[in-house]
């Protein structure tokens, strides 16, 4: 057992770079998917790249490998949000705050209070 003790820790690696990748990839996809046309051409054509790098390598079997391609794809994905969030904030910049928090206020039978929780001291056996 000891003897395939390195043997099987190389193969432990691979396994969990494959599962981490995995995870990446389906994220990544499903953050593509939902953005749709508000990520630039650019953008997206590189994260697909990346993507389809990783894909690449995966059956190989090579931890080293997919680690590389994984943490490429990871710096994309990251430059896609840091991308999409300039817009989300260019876009609330300029359309403003204050409509979102005097929308819950001017709602009718919305009511704002504050409240203490009551202990029963009858129900618990205690007087």
């Amino acid at each position: 057992a000891e003897a395939n003790a390195a043997e099987d820790k190389k193969r432990r690696e691979a396994v969990d770079a494959r599962n981490q990748a995995d995870s990446l990839i389906h994220s990544t996809e499903k953050s593509l998917k939902e953005l749709g046309d508000k990520v630039a051409a650019d953008d997206r054509s590189a994260t697909e790249q990346a993507i389809t790098e990783l894909k690449g390598v995966l059956d190989s079997g090579d931890a080293a490998a997919i680690k590389a391609k994984s943490d490429a794809l990871a710096q994309v994905a990251m430059k896609l949000g840091e991308a999409l969030y300039k817009q989300q904030q260019e876009a609330g910049a300029t359309a403003g705050a204050a409509p979102e928090a005097s929308a819950a206020q001017a709602e009718p039978g919305v009511v704002d209070a504050e409240f203490s929780e009551v202990k029963d001291d009858k129900k618990n056996g205690t007087a």
